[in-house]
């Protein structure tokens, strides 16, 4: 397990490498050194701090989320959060989105499927802000078609963006019908009747068999509906919804706030919060894409073609997305490894935990949960 682990980061400092010289092969690299150097970075500790309290502020959010599932106070919910993001920024397949709840699950005894549930919630507020951030955008900028910049097999253009924006929104309707149908009770007692019918279709089995179906196949599945419903019971709290939402804007603008802040110690890189904002919006859009770890080479190709919309120089662009990158990724980094020394968490078994997760339905014991929905039934309806 070890050596996996070290071999699957290994390849990703490799990939990550070789996407930063695609990024970058337009620039010399003289001049992007001398253009590193050039930057005071005295403006990058209120940076840091912007983006650690717009962390703390998500931990707000998801505790808040989790309260209707289980009361753990703010640190609680931080370190896992922390965990989560750390093992997207180092290791593919957006890992920590999976870790998160394996943490919860076995440091608070969170149903991994109600944890799942609740980051799947969580994340929802992210992309319905950054959805309408990007409406905000196109309609204050003229993103000509024209303007592209290449990386590896992608076109970063307008129409890139365009694409990317139309999935999104799919994702959210997706997302937002099924948090609204698996929240009724009605429609979750209609799906239960469906899947304890199903025995009955091998009408040709015994008796022992269609019981058997029942309690490993059709109990499990309806404790792992309840469990999902639960972590989405945030739907009925109106209140908390606003809550969360305010919450959203202000760990948006922090982010966007460490942009302008390390860009007072920049040279050339002479925007307004709005435009940086605008930046940050468009970079978000496009490490949406598949890429290598920690988004290395297609952030600093996002940011090229953000700044290129208000005529920074590919030079001075490039030095400072990817000056700006670190920023905002290695105190990530950083504090997930502190959050792990501080809950115990073995990154190595709980990272591969999560790619079995991804790749295998949770186990469930047979009526265990089944039971617990009907315990509880009347407080999820």
């Amino acid at each position: 397990m070890n050596k996996k682990m070290t071999i699957s980061f290994l390849v990703g400092l490799v990939v990550s490498a070789a996407a930063l010289y695609f990024a970058f092969r337009n620039v010399p690299v003289s001049d992007l050194f001398k253009y590193l150097a050039s930057i005071n970075y005295l403006w990058v500790l209120p940076s840091v701090v912007m983006v650690l309290i717009s962390f703390y502020l998500r931990a707000i959010r998801w505790q808040i989320i989790l309260m209707s599932t289980k009361k753990i106070t703010v640190w609680r919910a931080l370190h896992p959060m922390m965990i989560g993001f750390m093992i997207n920024c180092v290791l593919p397949g957006r890992l920590g989105e999976v870790t998160r709840p394996i943490i919860l699950q076995r440091k608070e005894k969170v149903p991994f499927t109600t944890g799942l549930a609740t980051v799947a919630a969580e994340r929802m507020f992210d992309i319905c802000l950054l959805l309408l951030l990007f409406i905000v955008t196109v309609s204050a900028i003229q993103i000509r078609p024209d303007v592209n910049e290449t990386f590896l097999n992608y076109q970063l253009n307008r129409e890139t963006l365009d694409i990317i924006f139309g999935g999104m929104l799919k994702l959210g309707a997706v997302l937002f019908a099924g948090i609204i149908l698996i929240t009724i009770g009605k429609v979750r007692d209609f799906f239960y009747g469906i899947i304890r019918f199903l025995p009955n279709l091998v009408f040709f089995a015994g008796q022992n068999i269609k019981e058997t179906i029942q309690q490993k196949f059709c109990e499990p599945l309806i404790g792992i509906i309840a469990n999902i419903a639960q972590g989405f019971a945030l739907i009925r709290y109106p209140k908390k919804i606003i809550l969360c939402s305010i919450l959203s804007f202000m760990i948006w603008g922090l982010s966007a706030f460490s942009y302008y802040l390390f860009s007072l110690g920049s040279p050339g890189i002479n925007l307004t919060f709005f435009e940086l904002s605008v930046v940050m919006v468009i970079i978000c859009f496009f490490i949406a894409l598949p890429s290598v770890p920690g988004w290395w080479g297609l952030w600093e190709a996002a940011g090229v073609f953000a700044m290129s919309l208000f005529g920074i120089s590919s030079k001075e662009a490039a030095g400072f997305t990817l000056a700006n990158h670190a920023v905002q990724v290695f105190p990530v980094i950083i504090a997930g490894l502190a959050s792990a020394m501080i809950l115990s968490v073995n990154i190595r078994k709980i990272s591969f935990a999560g790619g079995e997760y991804q790749h295998q339905p949770p186990t469930v014991k047979p009526g265990r949960l089944a039971g617990k929905h009907l315990k509880n039934k009347s407080a999820t309806n």
